[in-house]
């Protein structure tokens, strides 16, 4: 162990997980968050650990490596998660034309995933509208954890595992070379990496504006079916979905798929809507999501969007035993030029970590441990 130290800005997923890989590389590590919890996107979203929407190659390996450090989390914390994979349903032919092909292009790729037809989606999977079901891409590569409770854990491991100490109710107001301050208070450290999400605008706001990043918002909603026992058994996505992920631009016919839904749902497009549903331990639906995209937002949902989600989810689930318990809005930063992360040098011994998009649960702790190597 060497004496050196380090203090990372931010107690979302990516700050914690840069933590995390800052301490097996030696350094006694302090995380600063302004909040007395993390509130941030980091529990704002599915809970999805999601290697189906990364392309092969890196991203696709970094979401594996981060997939296996959430398990050895969990595991040791005891928390719940459900390794129950995802499916990708056609409701068209457009739709199957796309999932047919990924499916060939996945298989190729020795990814573990399946082409089921609408009776066996009927037999492993509850709550599915059969109604136009064509065919179903299904994956065992995802896992579902509850954020709320994975994250809120996820402090007490990183002490007892790693001692890394989290200063709650902490804002920074500056940063410079060797040391951070927070109002009247100093910190002083070797090593300083920013991991505040859309935050860091205000530590670094020249930079900030000349990076190529943006800030997005997504709506989402988390639902209760009204019998108990109720498990869908997978993690459930639509055709829109297929426009959104990288690795789903595999298919040839992608483009064929994305005119129709150019020309039939303009609306969805315009909200940058997809819908999937994930479940977690207590049997808790979430729903979404949109994506607007900006540098401010207004803070109120708008309902005309979660009715958007909605309506289409109708056509994959039977939704009318499912009550709505809460809706919410978060916000994190996500990169304009194609890039999927950023990772700059600021000042001496300042770094920027950031910009990895809606990927933090899938991505952070695998990104997190490359970076650090860097440094």
């Amino acid at each position: 162990m060497s004496d050196n130290t380090a203090i990372v800005v931010g107690a979302g997923i990516l700050g914690m997980a840069t933590a995390r890989a800052l301490a097996l590389k030696g350094y006694k590590v302090t995380i600063l968050e302004k909040s007395q919890q993390s509130l941030g996107a980091s529990i704002r979203n599915f809970g999805m650990i999601w290697p189906i929407g990364q392309p092969d190659g890196h991203l696709y390996e970094r979401a594996i490596r981060s997939r296996e450090i959430w398990k050895e989390y969990l595991k040791n914390a005891k928390i719940p998660f459900d390794p129950c994979g995802s499916i990708h349903l056609a409701y068209d032919q457009e739709e199957q034309d796309v999932i047919e092909e990924l499916y060939s292009h996945f298989l190729q790729s020795q990814r573990p995933v399946a082409l089921l037809t609408p009776s066996s989606i009927e037999k492993k999977f509850k709550g599915i509208n059969q109604h136009n079901l064509k065919v179903g891409l299904y994956s065992s590569d995802e896992t579902i954890i509850d954020p709320r409770e994975g994250i809120k854990h996820l402090p007490a491991y990183l002490k007892t595992y790693y001692n890394i100490d989290i200063l709650w109710g902490t804002a920074v107001t500056s940063v410079t070379t060797n040391t951070v301050t927070s109002f009247k208070t100093k910190y002083n450290a070797d090593l300083i990496c920013i991991c505040s999400g859309a935050d860091f605008e205000t530590l670094y706001p020249t930079i900030f504006k000349e990076l190529p990043i943006i800030k997005t918002k997504l709506q989402m909603m988390r639902f209760v079916p009204n019998e108990s026992s109720y498990r869908i058994g997978t993690s459930v996505c639509g055709g829109l979905s297929l426009l959104h992920y990288k690795s789903f631009t595999a298919s040839k016919s992608l483009d064929i798929l994305k005119s129709k839904i150019e020309a039939e749902l303009p609306e969805y497009l315009k909200w940058g809507i997809h819908v999937m549903v994930s479940q977690n331990d207590k049997g808790e639906l979430t729903v979404g999501d949109s994506h607007e995209y900006g540098l401010d937002f207004e803070p109120f949902d708008i309902q005309y969007v979660n009715d958007l989600i909605l309506k289409y989810l109708k056509k994959m689930m039977h939704i009318d035993n499912w009550t709505m318990q809460q809706s919410w809005n978060g916000v994190y930063p996500k990169m304009t030029n194609g890039e999927t992360d950023l990772f700059i040098k600021v000042e001496p011994g300042v770094y920027i970590i950031n910009g990895i998009g809606g990927n933090g649960m899938t991505l952070s702790f695998g990104f997190a441990e490359e970076v650090v190597a860097k440094i």
